[in-house]
């Protein structure tokens, strides 16, 4: 239980399963576990009952360079709640491999690598620097599901 230990000392709290509207159906997990890897599905950052943050909109118009660093730093929060579900123990993960972060852009908004900072500075801070490190891209979208700032999917490694 160290990384679960980390965020406490950190003072973070994984948030409750997404909230979904009513009427909405996913047909798709979370997280889809396969023989050392886990592959999780795009997220989007949550308070911590399970509900969509509350600084919605774009990047560059409706929000702020910092403000959307901190979107992508709960959308952390929001992985590591599904992994740990489906792993029963962030300790499990050997390895982040890959991080794709994208983020709902106003128009001449280019600055999407310093918003994915806050998904994978959280990873990098609680993993270490050999099982944190991650390969990513970091893109610019029209739009995200239910104007959400940040979505991120990822693949890691697990024992």
């Amino acid at each position: 239980m160290r990384i679960e230990n980390r965020l406490a000392e950190l003072g973070l709290e994984l948030p409750q399963p997404m909230k979904t509207p009513s009427g909405l159906e996913l047909p798709f997990p979370w997280v889809r576990l396969w023989p050392g890897r886990a592959f999780v599905s795009g997220h989007g950052p949550l308070h911590a009952d399970g509900s969509l943050w509350s600084g919605l909109g774009k990047v560059g118009s409706d929000l702020t360079t910092e403000q959307a660093y901190g979107a992508a730093r709960a959308t952390a929060l929001a992985v590591l709640a599904s992994l740990q579900r489906a792993l029963g123990d962030l300790d499990r993960i050997t390895a982040w491999l890959r991080v794709f972060g994208m983020v709902n852009t106003a128009p001449g908004f280019n600055q999407t690598p310093a918003v994915i900072n806050g998904f994978s500075d959280l990873i990098i801070e609680l993993w270490g620097p050999e099982a944190g490190p991650h390969s990513r891209s970091a893109i610019g979208v029209a739009e995200l599901p239910f104007n959400i700032p940040v979505e991120v999917e990822a693949e890691v490694a697990v024992d």
